[in-house]
């Protein structure tokens, strides 16, 4: 075990285990057959494997060879040896005396056994070297190890605030986070005290000005390999006092039973939008730039979404790493399982989470707009309308808006099947035509869906559709039907025109109703984010309220210290009919 102090510990996967075997426990273990231990890490898809042990006293006692795996074993044996020899020079002599010693000193028998017997000489090293085998260097016996579950990162995040759940972000080579160990300790007397044990931790008001630690053994459900600690960066810090969130979790403290079902919509601003420098100092001057920084806003946003006890929970601008690293195992723990869905070619897309306890995943059918338009049958009428247009054509099929559909099974009732959409639409306030053309792709989609592929399938619809309750897409959406002459069919002017009409089969209503804002900027509040839900199916048990417009404004608009995003996350109670 091996303590490392800092924020992050990073050895690349490339690199292999000669990065970081220096933190395998190397010396005399315990048990039946006490031996020291030499790891050996061999990839089918790379040319050589690494041998790692110790032949000497100390640190100069670590060795790690890089043999080709084609390579006989016994001349990987040979290797091992000349390695020993030079490992018995006693430092401080000169070069001739080292190699006189060398020269005198005898080579140990070096032995690779499979059971009782030696591995032939012949042997590749890639077949040679198998978990188990045990390699004898003269009077020392090493045990082998292949290819253990060993940490390549460990990193915890620069802001760790008391109340705030948080986890550190973790990669591994040959194993998997969900069979690996976590321990957390804090400060104590000089020491260190075991608190908590799991990958997501809450620390308390008492651990404020206290360093935390982690240990982390990674493992692969079947062995863990050798543990890593880490030490935070700094101390944990008090946090920013009451949220925007906090009002709202009076009406979510319980989990909803059936026949209700918590759906939660939720633009949680991506890093990769706020920490530029645009942002910084145009979109949001008025938040503090370390509130701006994703660690922090991470501890807010999970806070708030485990508070709210959903069902369902759709997010947009979700960061890839974010979700890998901090949204899935936070709410993994709060008894959630994700799925994702990436934009082309950037760094963010979309989350949709689930409880566990009461859904199963049973099929996922995500899009890009673009390249469904542009290769699926089903929209060969749409993309000969728009084709009379090439401008916008071409910005339809640019755009990398994506959409993101799951079906999910009751647990309790198999017959009770729930069809997700997911979504973020084109941005630009003078885009309403393409957006029309992207929620009609969407519900074209969405009745293959519903209709087709599992009929009878009810739907709730959720996202940031950059819509007001005054666009066309919204009386598309909620009255089924746009006509060819709607104002937004030239939102953009008349070289942008594509006038049709439009119609779909669902009956939907915005379940939070038409709220005054669901996005409060500095330079715009409205209402762009919505959860639709299908009429025959559902009611509306709830709305859980929004913060209160003082709330909101307490830091002069959105995100700020106490409001991780720029948007405010959608709440509702339905109730199956």
């Amino acid at each position: 075990m091996c303590g490392l102090v800092g924020s992050a510990v990073r050895s690349p996967p490339s690199a292999g285990l000669q990065r970081f075997a220096a933190r395998f426990s190397s010396g005399p273990r315990s048990g039946p057959a006490a031996m020291q231990t030499a790891v050996v890490r061999c990839v089918p898809t790379e040319t050589k494997l690494t041998i790692s042990l110790r032949l000497g006293p100390g640190k100069g006692g670590q060795r790690h060879l890089q043999r080709e795996q084609s390579e006989s074993l016994r001349t990987a044996l040979g290797r091992i040896a000349q390695h020993l020899l030079k490992a018995q020079v006693k430092p401080g002599k000169g070069r001739k005396a080292a190699q006189a010693a060398g020269a005198l000193a005898q080579a140990p028998p070096v032995v690779l056994y499979q059971g009782e017997q030696p591995v032939p000489g012949d042997t590749s090293n890639a077949e040679a070297w198998q978990d188990g085998a045990v390699l004898q260097v003269g009077e020392t016996r090493y045990r082998v190890e292949r290819n253990p579950p060993t940490l390549t990162q460990l990193r915890l995040p620069g802001s760790i605030l008391a109340g705030f759940p948080f986890c550190a972000k973790v990669e591994l080579e040959f194993g998997e986070v969900s069979h690996s160990l976590f321990e957390w300790l804090r400060e104590e007397g000089g020491g260190w005290e075991p608190v908590a044990s799991g990958r997501v931790f809450t620390p308390g008001n008492g651990h404020i000005g206290l360093k935390l630690k982690l240990r982390c053994q990674p493992g692969d459900g079947r062995r863990l390999g050798p543990a890593v600690e880490l030490e935070s960066g700094g101390p944990v810090e008090a946090g920013p006092g009451a949220c925007t969130f906090d009002g709202r979790q009076k009406f979510t403290r319980q989990a909803p039973e059936e026949p209700l079902l918590r759906v939660v919509s939720y633009n949680i601003l991506a890093d990769a939008y706020a920490q530029t420098e645009f942002s910084r100092s145009n979109l949001y001057p008025y938040c503090p730039p370390y509130a701006l920084e994703v660690d922090y806003r991470q501890n807010l946003i999970k806070k708030e979404l485990g508070g709210y006890n959903a069902d369902i929970i759709c997010l947009q601008e979700v960061d890839k790493n974010v979700f890998t690293n901090s949204l899935a195992p936070a709410l993994d723990a709060f008894g959630f399982r994700g799925v994702f869905r990436i934009k082309e070619k950037q760094h963010e897309g979309l989350a949709t989470f689930f409880r566990a306890s009461k859904y199963r995943l049973i099929s996922q059918h995500d899009m890009a707009f673009s390249e469904a338009l542009a290769s699926d049958p089903l929209h060969l009428e749409l993309l000969e309308k728009i084709s009379a247009n090439p401008n916008v054509k071409e910005k339809v099929l640019q755009r990398s808006t994506a959409f993101q559909v799951c079906v999910l099974q009751s647990l309790k009732d198999s017959s009770k099947k729930l069809c997700v959409g997911n979504t973020h639409l084109y941005w630009h306030p003078k885009g309403g035509h393409i957006r029309l053309v992207q929620i009609a792709i969407a519900f074209r989609h969405l009745q293959r869906v519903t209709a087709e592929m599992y009929p009878d399938t009810p739907l709730i619809f959720c996202g940031d559709f950059n819509s007001t309750p005054n666009s066309g897409l919204y009386e598309f959406v909620t009255k089924g039907h746009i006509s060819a002459d709607h104002p937004d069919w030239t939102s953009n002017g008349e070289e942008e025109r594509c006038n049709m009409s439009l119609t779909q089969s669902f009956k939907l209503k915005s379940a939070c109703g038409e709220p005054d804002y669901t996005n409060y900027v500095g330079g715009f509040q409205g209402c762009l984010d919505y959860i639709f839900m299908d009429m025959n199916t559902f009611e509306v048990f709830q709305v859980i309220p929004f913060p209160s417009h003082e709330e909101v404004t307490s830091h002069l608009a959105l995100p700020s210290v106490s409001h991780p995003s720029d948007h405010i996350a959608l709440i509702c109670d339905l109730k199956w009919k």
